[in-house]
């Protein structure tokens, strides 16, 4: 059960046959889709921006899961 295995998103923010928010790594894939890789080596740079945003998920995750 992490980030990478399982979806996480505020009980609050989910709406039946909608994806809500999530605190995973859907951000990082949705950045992937829309970067127009075509799936072969090597995969395109990621700006420290999407990074760094990755980071904060997978913090934010962190702290609700283990508070």
């Amino acid at each position: 059960m992490t980030p990478d295995s399982s979806r996480y998103w505020d009980k609050d923010d989910y709406v039946v046959g909608k994806f809500p928010p999530a605190f995973d790594k859907q951000f990082l894939r949705e950045w992937l889709l829309k970067s127009n890789w075509d799936l072969t080596y090597p995969p395109p740079k990621i700006p420290n921006k999407i990074i760094n945003d990755t980071k904060k998920r997978y913090l934010e995750s962190f702290k609700r899961l283990t508070s």
